[in-house]
């Protein structure tokens, strides 16, 4: 049996606990020995990191200890997967720049907040995290991010610019769904996902749940 921890906590705007129970019965309908966790010491527990298949993480903002942060890494490394969205793990912990390098991004912006009208495209339809998917509408939080370029983009979003008046930021496309290699271990990620609600538009849903058995050991 696969085994999988989910880790919330952090900024109680994102609902880290109820995206959290949307995606632990799908796990365990796939097999998966689920744990659920509201503080970061799981990470200190080497061996329980190093025998899992899957991380989830839904922590926004907040602050990891260096040891903590060093067992959490050292499992993708070695080989465990990590999966998540949004600010749960686009912007976790903003002193940290190596959690960041394997995360593959960071949030800096958000225009429109949670009104904005946007469209999903997606880049690469034959992958199967986004396989037979469309492109799709969402009103929600866009995020903005700083991004690695070795990432392999799945899915992008086009600002508009006509939000907070910064023009500046017309046309701009940015990833919304990627996945990348970590050492040993796949990383997924998508900007997806602000709110519980949000997980009600299938596509997301569907992406989410898609990464998360692609990034498993």
């Amino acid at each position: 049996m696969k085994k999988a921890i989910m880790v919330w906590g952090g900024w109680d705007g994102h609902e880290p606990k109820q995206c959290v129970d949307i995606f632990e019965p799908f796990l365990k309908e796939k097999g998966y020995q689920v744990e659920v966790f509201d503080n970061l010491d799981v990470y200190l527990n080497t061996e329980k990191m190093m025998a899992l298949d899957l991380i989830v993480p839904a922590w926004t903002m907040g602050t990891i200890t260096k040891e903590q942060e060093q067992g959490l890494l050292s499992a993708v490394k070695s080989g465990v997967g990590i999966a998540g969205w949004h600010g749960g793990m686009g912007d976790s912990f903003r002193n940290n720049t190596k959690y960041q390098f394997m995360v593959g991004g960071q949030w800096i912006a958000h225009p429109g907040g949670d009104e904005a009208q946007y469209m999903v495209n997606i880049k690469k339809p034959t992958d199967p995290i986004v396989q037979g998917l469309k492109d799709f509408s969402m009103t929600s939080e866009q995020y903005f991010m700083h991004v690695d370029p070795s990432n392999e983009v799945l899915a992008t979003t086009t600002f508009s610019g006509e939000y907070e008046d910064i023009s500046w930021i017309k046309g701009t496309v940015m990833p919304m769904v990627w996945k990348r290699p970590y050492w040993k271990g796949r990383v997924f990620y998508t900007a997806l996902g602000h709110v519980a609600k949000d997980f009600n538009v299938p596509e997301v849903k569907t992406i989410v749940q898609r990464g998360m058995l692609w990034a498993s050991k």
